[in-house]
Order: C-alpha cells, then structure tokens, then sequence
C-alpha cells in the first residue's frame, strides 16, 4: 500500500486535486463542488497517475543510481512492471472519462496534458529546458484545469502562470538531484549542459524572479487585499528554497518550493473568495 502511494506520488495528487479545485473556486468566486468541477478534479488526479507511473516505468534505470535508498518501488523491484502499467490504464480510464464528463474542451486539454507526459521522460527530458518548460507547463495546469471545467478559463491564467513558475524551479532542482542518473542515462539536463554552478544560478533566479509577478500579477488581475499577505509569505518560502539552493541543500530546497506552492494557492483562492 505505501509502494503503491509512492509510485503514484499521493501527497503530489492530494495537491493537484486540491489545486483544480482552488481554480474553479477562484473562477466561480466562491468555496462550492459542483458536478464538473469535482469530475475534473478526479480527472486531474487520474491523468497525474497515469502520467507519474509511466515516468516511473522509462525512468527505472536512472532511479536506481538517482535513488538507491529504495524509495522508488518499482527501481527496487518492489512493484512488479505489470502492476504499474496496471495502474498507468486504470488512471487514463478515470482521467480521460473525467475529462469527457466536463467538456470535450476539457478532454481535448487533458489529452493534451497526458500527450506531454507520455513524451517527457524519453523525449522531452534528453532535451535539456523544452522538458523542464513541458512540466512546468502541466504541473502549473491544475487551477486552469478548475477553471475551465466551469466554463472560466480566462480566471484560471494568474494562477496557472504562478504555479508553472514555482514548477520550473523545482524541476531545475530535480535535475540537479538527479544529475548522475541522467548522465548515465544519456540525457542533457540543463546542469549537464552547462555545468552544476551554472545551473545553480539559473534555478536560483528563476526562484528570485518569482516574488515580484507573484504580486505583480494578482494587481493587475485585481485580486483582493486578502491575497498579499499570504502571498508574502509564500514568497518568504521561495526567498528560503532559493537561500538553500544556493547552499545544494537540494532536498530543502524542493520541499521549500512545494510548501510555497501550496501557501501561493491558499493566497490566491483567499484573493478571489473571500
């Protein structure tokens, strides 16, 4: 059972779910779970499962040199390969039925979203930045995701543009963590690329750069006054990720970025509900 959490990465659901929800909330002005809104929410989760269990099946190889403590299952052979792809066909059913369940626009997004998935890992990811923008691009997603299923998606744009910004940095964090396993595996990662300082220093901006649109852009949205102060704390969060990158204190970094993603989402449904 906790194999099976970690395959799927559980806590990343519960916050892609909770994140498709604050979109709609944000686009409706108002805390309510009408019928499209929670199918896209099953939608986002399943489409989440498919797409993190694939990523765990082409990235095997690299897990086990990235990851050797064993908290990948299937790289330490705790989950059997047909088990995953299992998974991987039970969570295209409820995405993609979730998805239809909405709109054929939803579904037409959420295809979009799994074609980027699919392709990540063994495409995508040996290209250095077009992979680290795609997933960025599809982790930002879910609060437009909200937003389009009931029929908003102009509200969904602030906050999937913030999301996807924070996304960015945490990948660029990945990377750097998961550096021996790509070189190994063949890929071009941008610390491979252009060498670990220099792609510290990219990640570090990126974080920086974030705090002046994470206040920038609500303004010209015209979000509430409720909104800042959260923001601003969120913003302390990434200030504190980019300080322990700085440091190659990677994992702090990468739960700094998560815990802001989260406070930032907190911030922008306060923005719009209350």
């Amino acid at each position: 059972m906790i194999d099976g959490w970690r395959l799927v990465r559980g806590h990343n659901l519960l916050i892609a779910a909770a994140a498709v929800l604050a979109g709609g909330w944000i686009a409706l002005g108002r805390v309510a779970f009408p019928n499209l809104l929670v199918f896209a929410a099953i939608s986002g989760v399943g489409l989440g499962v498919a797409g993190n269990v694939v990523n765990d099946l082409q990235d095997a190889a690299a897990d086990r040199v990235n990851h050797p403590g064993g908290e990948r299952p299937l790289a330490a052979e705790r989950i059997t390969r047909d088990a995953a792809y299992l998974l991987v066909w039970l969570g295209l059913i409820a995405g993609l039925a979730g998805a239809a369940l909405v709109s054929g626009t939803q579904l037409f997004v959420g295809l979009a979203a799994l074609a980027l998935m699919l392709v990540y890992s063994p495409v995508l990811k040996h290209a250095g930045w077009p992979g680290n923008l795609a997933v960025a691009a599809v982790a930002g997603l879910p609060p437009f995701y909200g937003a389009l299923s009931v029929g908003q998606p102009v509200a969904g744009l602030v906050p999937w543009a913030l999301a996807g910004w924070i996304h960015l940095g945490r990948e660029l964090v990945k990377d750097l963590q998961d550096e021996a396993g790509d070189r190994q595996s063949g890929r071009r990662t941008l610390p491979i690329r252009i060498g670990r300082p220099g792609a510290v220093r990219v990640a570090w901006w990126i974080c920086i750069a974030f705090v002046p649109w994470a206040f920038a852009l609500p303004t010209l949205a015209k979000y509430s006054g409720l909104y800042y102060p959260v923001a601003a704390i969120a913003s302390l969060v990434v200030v504190l990720a980019a300080h322990a990158l700085r440091r190659e204190r990677l994992a702090a970094a990468s739960v700094r970025l998560k815990v802001a993603m989260v406070i930032g989402l907190v911030a922008l449904v306060l923005g719009r509900v209350v």
